[in-house]
């Protein structure tokens, strides 16, 4: 038989085992929540209708990670959101155009904003044509013409060359383009810009410009809905908005002379022929030389103030976006959207470095 101090010596022993063993799950249960919840509270964005898609799932898995943080987009066109990041009404503001120099300076200038890419994607040539099941192709010539109001028929002899074989009505063009402020049109008219001579001293590229011909929709979707419902419209819209809406949409000649599929792949294939990346992040994939590139494709930034004055918001935002641009990019390719070149993301990390909370970087840890 045991001694009692023997008994005594075990119960002690298996007490600290015990006591041990409890003292790590309760370690456990509370440092989960912690990691859990590190982040709370919300954000309100607001602009690009290009990039709602992708927004709304990033804001969706973002929530997902973090319960407690809500994302608040508001896809209103990218003129309306530059405006309202420069009132410092959202957190941030989302465009498919850079700030001008005129907005740079606006808001304080360089030394105080700062542009982030967060994704890139193609503005595909919509077209409602029944009786035409062959998918289109139109050449530069094809597209200025018909949005400078000199291609006024769908059997016209520019389009025809460009389709050889197939049967065209002789139905009027019809030309839809954006009524708002907007990344998309900046997006498009800065390829019409760089393709047409025509283009370039009449109309030039803008955000909103003076359209010579055609009817207006408001936002990505309001284009992609005129068309839509329009016989023999045509019009340019985000790819997503156009495979959503089941629209039809053609291949467009680049630069090297090839009809080109708009792609992610091949909207990647126009980023990396980009030969240098600025450092202020404001540039364009439009009209790039590569084979496979396609020309009508642009990216959208995020704006972000430097000198974040609310820190915990300044915190949130700049956390977001940093996921955003790096494990978020997984879900870029099924919504359509091309993923970041990682020279890309490094140079936007290091920009995003910059934003401040009370003096120091708002993604210290």
């Amino acid at each position: 038989m045991k001694t009692i101090r023997a008994a005594v010596a075990e119960e002690k022993m298996l007490m600290r085992f015990v006591n041990r063993g409890w003292l790590a799950v309760i370690v456990l249960i509370c440092l989960a929540p912690l990691a859990a919840f590190a982040q709370s509270g919300s954000l309100t964005g607001a602009g690009s209708t290009f990039i709602n898609p992708l927004m709304s799932k990033w804001s969706k898995e973002y929530h997902a990670l973090h319960p407690n943080v809500e994302i608040n987009y508001q896809s209103i066109g990218s003129g309306g959101g530059r405006q309202q990041f420069l009132a410092k009404t959202v957190a941030f503001g989302a465009s498919d155009a850079p700030l001008t120099d005129e907005q740079v300076a606006q808001a304080g200038g360089e030394a105080n904003v700062v542009d982030i890419p967060t994704t890139q994607g193609s503005v595909v040539i919509a077209y409602n044509l029944p009786g035409v099941s062959k998918q289109l192709r139109f050449s530069p010539e094809t597209i200025s013409g018909m949005y400078l109001g000199t291609i006024r028929l769908w059997n016209d002899p520019k389009i025809a060359a460009d389709n050889p074989g197939v049967s065209l009505p002789m139905k009027p063009v019809l030309i839809v383009h954006r009524s708002d402020g907007s990344g998309t049109t900046d997006i498009f008219t800065d390829y019409l810009s760089k393709v047409s001579a025509e283009w370039k001293s009449k109309v030039g590229r803008g955000t909103s410009v003076q359209w010579p011909v055609g009817i207006g929709g408001q936002g990505n979707e309001g284009v992609a809905n005129q068309v839509r419902n329009t016989e023999g419209g045509v019009g340019y819209i985000e790819l997503a908005y156009a495979r959503q809406n089941k629209i039809p949409y053609g291949s467009v000649k680049n630069r090297a002379g090839n009809y080109v599929q708009p792609d992610p792949k091949n909207v990647t294939a126009a980023a990396e022929s980009l030969k240098e990346i600025p450092a202020d992040l404001r540039f364009s994939i439009t009209d790039q030389a590569g084979f496979e590139a396609y020309p009508i494709a642009g990216s959208t930034w995020v704006l972000l103030y430097k000198d974040q004055q609310n820190v915990d918001q300044g915190k949130l935002v700049t956390a977001f976006v940093e996921w955003a641009i790096t494990d978020g990019q997984k879900y870029a390719n099924e919504l359509d959207y091309a993923v970041l070149a990682k020279t890309l993301v490094q140079k936007s990390q290091a920009a995003l470095r910059s934003v401040k909370c009370g003096g120091k970087s708002c993604l210290q840890k």
